[in-house]
């Protein structure tokens, strides 16, 4: 008999009274998840982390004292050497919000809409708990696209000695996975099996000390290995 899947446990930061308790009540609902904490603004949501550390923390962008940008910055970037991190999943009313962005750059491992259904809540959760990133192809395609408005870049690459020591075959699914393409996607594009491109993207991601997808297809931007607005044709 096996023994039961320890409960992921889970933090929801909102301001709004409604959203924390109506999250909290459907991920109640299932025996997979625990919530440990609730917080009302970004300093209790840093505070609060750093005392429970919950496995995912659902993270309002809009919050009273520190918004969820600083928020999530302070807790996955001024973190004391040691200490357990959280993923972060950003609540937004809107997926083209603004500051979305600005938060996976913080190093959020994706979004949420408020109004996204129980079951979607419930897959979200998952994912970024098992260490995955909440940026599908299509969300991937916009956050490139929010990105090629931004002022214009002086390219990285110097400073980015990692890009150096990739191999030739994960060059080309970094820029594939910075085109928004889904692991099967890349398979079947690269004549390969998922679980090789999924090997291809772990090793990637090591090399260049980056946490999830997400913050490759920022990195393949950034260090001017992909310049906005350019597509492959072949």
């Amino acid at each position: 008999m096996t023994s039961p899947q320890t409960p992921i446990r889970v933090v929801i930061a909102d301001d709004h009274l409604v959203v924390r308790t109506g999250f909290a009540a459907l991920l109640d609902s299932q025996p997979e998840f625990t919530i440990v904490d609730t917080a009302t603004n970004g300093v209790d949501a840093v505070r609060v982390c750093r005392e429970v550390s919950p496995d995912v923390v659902l993270m309002d962008i809009r919050m009273p004292e520190i918004d969820g940008i600083e928020a999530t910055r302070q807790l996955l970037g001024d973190a004391p050497d040691g200490a357990m991190v959280p993923r972060v999943l950003i609540l937004t009313t809107f997926d083209l919000d603004e500051y979305v962005y600005d938060a996976l750059r913080a190093g959020a491992s994706g979004f949420l809409l408020k109004d996204a259904t129980a079951e979607r809540l419930f897959d979200a959760v998952r994912v970024v708990a098992a260490g995955e990133a909440l940026l599908d192809p299509g969300v991937t395609r916009r956050l490139i696209s929010e990105f090629a408005q931004l002022p214009a870049r002086t390219p990285a690459r110097s400073s980015s000695p990692g890009l150096e020591m990739l191999t030739a075959r994960e060059t080309e699914v970094l820029l594939l996975v910075a085109e928004g393409m889904s692991n099967g996607e890349i398979a079947a594009r690269l004549l390969v099996t998922e679980e090789t491109v999924k090997s291809h993207v772990s090793r990637t991601l090591t090399k260049l000390g980056l946490r999830d997808r997400t913050q490759a297809v920022i990195a393949a931007y950034e260090t001017g290995l992909v310049v906005p607005g350019f597509r492959r044709t072949d």
